[in-house]
């Protein structure tokens, strides 16, 4: 292989190293499919129609897609402890089929979603985040939480051992391997390209310019059908008692 090839293909796997597995975000979503079918009664949350108006006014969505979000969450939140939030062991459970499972990007996943740090997700956390992921949301919401995702020790940078450690959380989800060699190279490239002031870690505006530079890095960051979720989940049309 000669040099150029090499050079592109370190550069096509850059791309894979900032793009988050946002395949995790549309399991969360997709698993509550099969919520509809769980029978165990789902605690009651308490909210109006008004509280419904009021969540959609600071989101994309409308009334009717906040109260079906609101009917999904209820099925998750209720599937080990049901209190009304969704805990860690919720999470994995409906993602990993299991509630003990140690994996690093659903950490990340579920304290970005556990807005108030304080271990559980409640629903104006849960629709705030997909929110973030709806095909109208602002490319800066979209770049921030790219860089959150990353962010692992919160610094505010990311940092050489923050991305080696979610690569290597990356293709052990994908069952993918390559080599220690590969594996820095793919990191050198990376800060080689983004961190324009030299010192060993990405920042915030380093980050912003890294990802309008290479728009791939956020192709994963937007869900199609959270453009209208009742129509993804068609049975919920018929309960609704909302009128958009």
């Amino acid at each position: 292989m000669d040099s150029s090839s090499s050079s592109l293909a370190i550069s096509e796997r850059v791309c894979a190293v900032f793009i988050p597995l946002i395949g995790i975000i549309q399991s969360v979503v997709l698993s509550f499919t099969a919520c509809f079918d769980h029978h165990l009664p789902p605690k009651k949350l308490q909210y109006t129609i008004d509280d419904l108006r009021k969540i959609a006014s600071k989101t994309l969505f409308t009334v009717n897609e906040v109260e079906a979000l609101l009917d999904l969450f209820k099925k998750l939140s209720s599937s080990i402890i049901d209190d009304g939030l969704i805990h860690k062991e919720e999470l994995k459970l409906a993602l990993l089929k299991t509630p003990a499972s140690d994996n690093l990007i659903l950490d990340r996943l579920f304290a970005l979603f556990d807005e108030k740090k304080n271990g559980a997700i409640e629903f104006e956390e849960f629709v705030h985040v997909l929110n973030v992921f709806h095909p109208r949301a602002p490319l800066e919401a979209k770049i921030d939480f790219a860089f959150r995702l990353y962010d692992l020790r919160q610094t505010g940078f990311i940092e050489r051992e923050e991305v080696r450690q979610m690569l290597n959380a990356i293709l052990m989800e994908s069952e993918l391997q390559i080599s220690a060699e590969s594996l820095e190279l793919i990191i050198d490239k990376t800060f080689a390209d983004a961190d324009a002031d030299r010192d060993g870690r990405i920042n915030k505006l380093e980050w912003k310019a890294f990802a309008t530079q290479h728009p791939n890095l956020l192709k994963n960051m937007t869900l199609p059908y959270l453009r209208d979720i009742t129509t993804m989940f068609p049975s919920f049309i018929f309960n609704t008692e909302v009128e958009d």
